[in-house]
């Protein structure tokens, strides 16, 4: 059965869209007009905003505040990163996808030469706001989402896990391969998402230890989904080209466990992530709440 995005997700993904427009319009002014169309094109292109949404949740989480300081920069920042690696992800020499959230992808709307630049400018702009001195006054705090970003990112994360993700084309992964090559290309930058938050939210270690095994299940489980959907789904739902992994033979859950085992871990991953969470939280709040419908929802999306 499908789930319905959160209200809450459908807030922060429009509060993080709103804070992209000012700053897409503050570099509008640049000398370099075309590359931000371009990166604005491929930043506000919709999608769920899931990212968004852990930066903000888990930085509620650890504050108590509905409205911490700093989190909607936070997001901001992993939206651009997120949006980059869509761009290169759908490049001929990757994925060579012509569509992404039902519209051209970005080198088909503009050209192959500014695609790439987008991706590389939306990458180092998301650096620039988390290293922003306004973001934060402790500098070792702005220093750690940095390093929390560049690892999930880099070649322990998602670039790593996207070079894995093309050997895997040449020869069949097993099961273990295949966990570990998911948890570098899509679970590292969701669980660096929760880190993040809960940082900018002033979590103790304690807490940023349960938001990351959180978000670790996490990041499998929407992993799996998507496996899912790219079986069962179809290009008008999805807003992209689907069947394509299987075409190019690569590794996914669902051809290494069979779809009916791959739909039973990820509601397994889910139930652990939430039950971890929970433990971690003295009392139940309305964003415990969140963060575990955020999860639900994560395998229960229609796209």
């Amino acid at each position: 059965m499908t789930t319905a995005a959160p209200q809450q997700l459908l807030d922060d993904a429009a509060l993080t869209e709103t804070a992209l427009t000012e700053i897409f319009d503050g570099l509008a002014k640049t000398a370099a007009p075309k590359l931000v169309d371009a990166m604005r094109y491929a930043a506000m292109a919709g999608g769920k905003r899931m990212r968004a949404g852990l930066v903000l949740g888990a930085a509620r989480l650890a504050s108590g505040e509905s409205n911490p300081s700093g989190a909607t920069q936070v997001a901001a920042s992993f939206e651009c990163l997120h949006a980059y690696s869509l761009i290169h992800d759908d490049l001929p020499a990757m994925d060579d996808a012509e569509t992404r959230r039902g519209k051209p992808s970005c080198h088909i709307a503009f050209d192959e030469a500014t695609a790439i630049l987008a991706g590389d400018a939306l990458q180092t702009l998301a650096f620039e706001l988390l290293a922003d001195p306004d973001l934060h006054p402790d500098g070792g705090v702005r220093a750690g989402l940095v390093h929390d970003l560049a690892t999930a990112s880099g070649i322990t994360g998602m670039a790593g896990g996207q070079m894995l993700d093309l050997e895997a084309e040449t020869r069949r992964f097993d099961l273990d391969e295949t966990r570990i090559m998911q948890a570098m290309k899509t679970g590292a930058l969701i669980k660096a998402s929760a880190v993040a938050g809960g940082r900018i939210g002033g979590a103790d270690e304690h807490l940023l230890t349960a938001l990351a095994a959180y978000a670790d299940h996490l990041g499998l489980a929407f992993q799996i989904a998507d496996d899912l959907l790219d079986r069962q789904s179809d290009a008008a739902a999805m807003g992209k080209p689907t069947g394509r992994d299987e075409t190019a033979g690569k590794a996914s859950f669902v051809e290494a466990m069979g779809m009916e085992a791959a739909s039973k871990e990820a509601q397994k991953l889910v139930e652990n992530a939430n039950t971890i969470l929970a433990e971690a939280v003295e009392n139940s709040t309305v964003w415990l709440d969140y963060m575990t419908k955020i999860s639900s929802f994560s395998i229960g999306r229609s796209h």
